[in-house]
């Protein structure tokens, strides 16, 4: 079944008037959910409006920096989109492309704006979806046959040419959810082949093949979800997506996971990648480059995990705070440590043991490194950092992180706070205090 007629029938203007009368319609918002907390509050370790002899303070921004940065990003993007500034946009993602730009929590400043100019179409699929098949007459199709008018009014400019193509990868997976393949309706399915072969039509384009950039990279990866790309396809594609900017950890830590045996690639292959990665990126990351690797492939396998260099993965966690000492990225360790490996044991020994070992990490990486708190990462964590994730009620998602990680970071303490003293968090780390 042909689940894609690309002949136009919307322009994006008229899309952008559906979402402005459509009240059942998605608010465009960006995936950087703001907490209902102020700024820099004292947080308890109930979580609770801290008391003036509290036994646990450390600053919460609501939002922040890294995720105000992200959304203006976002935003802009989205901004010129609903303005029809194609060629605008296009400049400002080729300039962040060109010079590798990166945001301080390291996310690619082209993969954050190309999100935005989608994000309208692609809120709209996955409200559409949400219950598994569209409701009828919905407007399914509209936004990304107005993405279609768009690309064929400029088939020279590869900025377009990625958005378009990652569009259709980002309403595949609206159809086609997280779920096991035979948990997958045949409709949803096909729906999902459909875009992906589309995405990949798309990719073949002069302008794309004739170049060599982070974005045209990174959607090139992204076509990996969808296709039976063999062990080298996977390998290939990653490595020449971490050699355009070895200061993006992302790419690797998409390769790890994409080298599993559930995927297309196998334990030896993973181990040999990481090792790789981390000889040829030693000049960025240290030891980092094995561990990110590594990072969320061995957190979602029993075997994976097992099969661990753990000393080689623990100095990688020193070599990344070494040389990246920012809140975003001691949190995304700390809860990685704390919250996705501390909390997962699976009842395997040998892979109990390392993450054991792992979950040792959280104490110096939030004494020494930690700062500030930032609550969605710990809630993501916990859900093994499901990009895929449907949150319905931020707040209460930023919540559960929030608990989590005051619960994690009291017990790091335990000793102290029986002794009588309380725990402040300032911008040089955790200091005891007499209570």
């Amino acid at each position: 079944m042909n689940m894609l007629n690309h002949r136009i029938k919307t322009p994006l203007r008229h899309l952008r008037g559906w979402f402005a009368g459509n009240p059942s319609a998605p608010s465009a918002t960006l995936p950087v959910a703001p907490l209902a907390t102020p700024s820099l509050r004292r947080i308890s370790a109930q979580g609770r409006p801290a008391p003036a002899r509290d036994l646990l303070q450390i600053a919460c921004p609501d939002p922040t920096a890294e995720d105000q940065l992200r959304d203006r990003h976002q935003s802009r993007a989205r901004h010129l989109v609903r303005q029809e500034r194609w060629h605008d946009l296009s400049a400002l993602i080729r300039e962040a492309d060109r010079t590798r730009r990166l945001t301080p929590g390291a996310l690619a400043v082209a993969d954050l704006m190309a999100y935005g100019a989608r994000a309208d179409v692609v809120l709209a699929a996955e409200h559409a979806l949400l219950a598994g098949s569209p409701e009828p007459g919905a407007p399914l199709q509209a936004g990304i046959e107005a993405l279609e008018h768009v690309l064929s009014e400029h088939r020279d400019d590869y900025v377009v040419t990625c958005i378009v193509a990652q569009s259709h990868m980002d309403v595949a997976w609206a159809w086609r959810g997280t779920g096991w393949d035979v948990e997958v309706p045949i409709s949803n399915r096909e729906a999902f082949e459909a875009h992906f072969d589309r995405a990949a039509q798309i990719m073949q384009a002069p302008c794309v093949s004739d170049l060599q950039t982070p974005l045209i990279a990174t959607t090139a990866c992204a076509l990996l979800g969808g296709t039976d790309a063999g062990r080298r396809g996977v390998a290939d594609r990653y490595g020449a997506l971490i050699d355009l900017n070895p200061a993006n950890p992302r790419p690797m830590r998409a390769m790890g996971n994409h080298l599993l045996p559930r995927w297309h690639g196998s334990y030896e292959e993973l181990d040999c990648a990481a090792r790789r990665t981390a000889a040829r990126c030693a000049h960025v990351w240290g030891a980092g480059g094995y561990t990110w690797v590594q990072f969320d492939a061995i957190s979602r396998d029993d075997r994976a995990c097992a099969n661990l260099d753990l000393a080689f993965f623990i100095e990688g966690l020193r070599d990344i705070l070494k040389r990246r000492p920012d809140p975003y990225t001691a949190n995304l360790l700390a809860a990685y440590c704390g919250n996705a490996i501390g909390q997962s044991f699976s009842g395997d020994d040998r892979a109990d043991h390392v993450r054991s070992q792992i979950a040792e990490c959280t104490g110096w990486i939030v004494r020494d490194h930690l700062t500030e708190l930032h609550p969605m990462i710990w809630a993501h964590a916990a859900r093994g950092f499901d990009s895929n994730l449907r949150i319905h009620s931020p707040n209460r998602f930023a919540a559960a992180g929030r608990e989590d990680a005051l619960r994690i970071i009291t017990a790091l303490f335990k000793r102290e706070i029986a002794a009588g003293q309380r725990i402040v968090f300032t911008g040089s780390g955790a200091t005891a205090l007499a209570a």
